[in-house]
């Protein structure tokens, strides 16, 4: 039994309601980038459109088919990423992927709020959903960049 209440503590009120109102949820008319990942143990999807400008994300928007943890980590970042170049959002991603597997520090500002999610790093089987959104942004913007749209 404690399993199970270990579980219903993960997720808590701030998860819930941060999964129910994700910012720029949905695609873009024209985007600079899409990049669509998945989530193999859990088929957890996430499809990232970004627009770039003057080198830093100008629009965003995600579609965002996962758990409430993976849509409390898009969430945050919809609220955050856009003014953001691919050195910070890179920095987010990989603080969080720390904070998950070695209960590292949380992100930087302004992904900060990704704290919330520090319970699910004795989680392993959801870590590949948290991490969705960011991996995705990252690759969106490594993508725009190779084609000089986000230079």
């Amino acid at each position: 039994m404690s399993g199970e209440t270990d579980l219903i503590k993960l997720y808590s009120a701030r998860i819930l309601a941060l999964a129910a109102d994700i910012p720029h949820h949905g695609r873009l008319a024209a985007p600079d980038a899409t990049i669509k990942r998945r989530a193999p143990l859990c088929g957890s999807t996430v499809t990232v459109d970004i627009a770039c400008k003057d080198g830093r994300i100008g629009d965003y928007a995600a579609e965002v088919k996962a758990c409430a943890l993976g849509q409390a980590a898009a969430s945050v970042v919809g609220e955050n990423i856009i003014g953001r170049d691919l050195a910070e959002v890179t920095a987010a991603r990989d603080a969080l992927k720390e904070m998950l597997k070695h209960d590292g520090p949380t992100p930087p500002a302004p992904f900060d709020g990704l704290e919330v999610l520090r319970p699910a790093r004795d989680y392993k089987n959801r870590h590949a959903s948290i991490m969705l959104t960011l991996e995705a942004a990252v690759e969106a913007l490594e993508e725009a960049k190779a084609h000089s749209s986000c230079a």
